[in-house]
């Protein structure tokens, strides 16, 4: 009796671009092989390259989903809070819980293997630019509206004050990285809040 093959193993797609994501964060594109996605992601080349792309275009997708799981987290913190500086609080405890989230603390995805990548690759060059772009506005547009509700100065720029939040949160992620304990980190940026805001 000849047996039938049977069906190839189904594999959840998001599950396997987290695992992927996984060993980009640590590792970033370039360090990143083939055979390190294929055993992390628990796929051949053939199937990676079927499901996903090429590395790059894993990479950039692995980025786009940290984006998407961070921000609506931070973001949500920023909109739920009613006063501007524990919202801000929240921010940035809930982007040290990702950065230490690890045996050792990786910082943030993005500010920590983009950057690296921007020059030889464009298209991750235009990827940066429009996370750093959304993530300012969405700091500029809290500001604004902490204006109107009278937390914060009519005199101070919302556009500028943003920019320099942002530099603490990129800060922190880099610090992390190169092992700034939490603590130190809270303490950064809390002086960063009271000095903007």
């Amino acid at each position: 009796m000849i047996k039938k093959r049977g069906r190839p193993p189904k594999f959840n797609k998001d599950e396997a671009l987290e695992k992927a994501l996984e060993v980009f964060w640590s590792k970033g594109l370039t360090a990143t092989s083939l055979d390190d996605l294929a055993t992390a992601m628990g796929m051949n080349r053939p199937s990676i390259y079927n499901a996903f792309g090429d590395k790059l275009t894993i990479y950039r997708s692995a980025m786009a989903k940290f984006v998407e799981q961070l921000g609506q987290n931070l973001d949500h913190t920023l909109i739920k809070t009613t006063e501007l500086k524990p919202a801000l609080e929240g921010f940035y405890a809930g982007a040290l819980d990702v950065y230490f989230g690890n045996a050792e603390p990786r910082g943030c995805f993005v500010s920590c293997t983009a950057p690296v990548e921007a020059l030889a690759h464009p298209e991750i060059k235009d990827d940066l630019a429009a996370i750093t772009k959304q993530v300012d506005n969405v700091l500029e547009q809290r500001l604004r509206q902490a204006q109107q509700d009278g937390d914060l100065a009519l005199d101070k720029d919302p556009k500028v004050i943003a920019q320099l939040l942002h530099a603490t949160l990129q800060s922190m992620s880099i610090r992390a990285r190169g092992g700034a304990s939490k603590k130190s980190l809270k303490k950064l940026y809390l002086a960063s809040i009271e000095m903007l805001c």
